[in-house]
């Protein structure tokens, strides 16, 4: 289960919209082995596209160095879909990298509701899991 403090989730939701009709993307690091999810990064999609997200290489080795400094991990990796539902697509699946994050999808496919959705992707395998906004 994803436990997520409303301002950070609804940041989330404030990116993804914003960044509409291109995929937004970012992480939300906490604590490293806490599972706690705490301070919101938003992060340039460097593709600028509908339909695919890649984070900069710069500035993700940079925000990777903080989280280090700070003894922080990724505790949620977010992106959202434009035209589809929030379900990781096969590229999402194959890039997954982090076992331990949660992988959270916001589709602002409609724009009357972002749909947000959370998974944990292991090994090519999806489950997804319950969000309860804290």
């Amino acid at each position: 289960m994803l436990r997520i403090e409303r301002a950070v989730y609804e940041a989330i939701v404030a990116h993804a919209r914003r960044d509409h009709p291109d995929e937004a993307c970012g992480i939300v690091a906490g604590p490293a082995g806490s599972d706690r999810p705490e301070r919101f990064v938003a992060m340039r999609n460097a593709e600028r596209s509908p339909t695919f997200y890649q984070f900069d290489s710069i500035e993700q080795l940079k925000v990777w160095r903080v989280m280090d400094d700070r003894d922080e991990e990724p505790v949620v990796i977010y992106h959202s879909h434009t035209a589809t539902e929030a379900y990781p697509s096969r590229t999402d699946i194959s890039l997954a990298s982090e076992p331990n994050a949660h992988y959270v999808l916001a589709s602002t496919r409609d724009p009357e509701h972002t749909e947000v959705r959370s998974y944990r992707i292991v090994d090519g395998t999806v489950t997804e899991e319950p969000v309860e906004i804290v």
